[in-house]
């Protein structure tokens, strides 16, 4: 049975050119399958109105971009029977990898037709829904650096995140998750849906997205000279193996840090006050993943 599947384009994200992905879509999508509808997003929360506009009216919508796109997207279908479909066009891709959706974009059309539709679990950050992780402390003021930037991809983050570790002081968090106390002097924390941040950086290589758990990744304090260290072991996926990451499970988190500042939800980052009231969503969002893909 045919199905109608809408794709939203973010033209500009990860910085990569995306004139040629409808040719991509009509030549390699399975048309037996799917009939597509194709529209490009152009601006700031306009994929989020487009998709919302498009509930009920398309059994399948398509993210085309990065995770600022996905997140778009999946805020606007998350609750509903829609299914959320993925071609990753942006500079980390993190939801994208973890769920081993390929990062060819023709590969990724084409595992529209062949992949298997997952129900995963979402969160809500005082009240704004993430699918892949969120965090404050220095991975937020990074976002916020880099959404500054004319360039984009992975070798300007390293860059940005290089510079500015140097003079970043960690701070006091007061964390209450499931009801129990933590007090931590953290560099970050993220609340971790998925295992990555993006580029295969693994900061929970146990998460799942479908235990109905955050994982909050406290990182403490460090050293700097072992900055890069921390770096090699999120690629090796060790990185909970080290005594400067505590990782924490729990579906209710409350925050309270001492000063205002960044957070990001998904990579995008926002100013916020010092409290924060993080929930999980259990298996609130349908969405095709790659046939490589390990269920849980």
């Amino acid at each position: 049975m045919e199905r109608k599947a809408l794709f939203i384009i973010n033209p500009i994200s990860g910085g990569k050119q995306k004139d040629g992905v409808p040719e991509l879509i009509e030549k390699h999508l399975d048309t037996n399958l799917f009939k597509p509808v194709i529209v490009f997003s152009d601006g700031v929360s306009h994929a989020r109105q487009i998709a919302k506009e498009a509930v009920g009216k398309f059994d399948l919508i398509v993210a085309v971009g990065g995770d600022g796109t996905v997140n778009e997207v999946a805020s606007a279908i998350v609750g509903s029977n829609t299914t959320l479909g993925i071609v990753p066009f942006g500079s980390g891709n993190g939801l994208s990898r973890f769920l081993n959706i390929p990062m060819d974009a023709q590969k990724a059309i084409e595992t529209l037709g062949t992949g298997s539709t997952i129900t995963i679990d979402s969160a809500r950050l005082n009240g704004q829904p993430f699918f892949n992780m969120a965090g404050m402390g220095f991975d937020a003021h990074i976002s916020e650096v880099f959404s500054h930037t004319q360039k984009r991809g992975f070798i300007t983050y390293i860059k940005s995140s290089i510079k500015e570790v140097i003079n970043y002081k960690p701070q006091m968090y007061h964390l209450e998750i499931d009801g129990k106390i933590y007090d931590r002097e953290a560099f970050m924390l993220s609340f971790a849906n998925s295992s990555q941040y993006g580029n295969n950086a693994h900061i929970s290589p146990h998460a799942s997205v479908q235990d109905g758990l955050l994982d909050v990744c406290v990182i403490k304090k460090f050293p700097l000279w072992r900055f890069f260290e921390l770096g090699i072991r999120m690629m090796a996926k060790t990185a909970d193996q080290t005594k400067y990451v505590e990782i924490i499970r729990g579906k209710h988190i409350f925050v309270k840090r001492a000063n205002p500042g960044p957070l990001h939800l998904d990579g995008e980052p926002q100013i916020a006050g010092t409290e924060a009231e993080i929930v999980l969503v259990p298996h609130s969002l349908k969405v095709i993943v790659g046939s490589t893909f390990m269920k849980s």
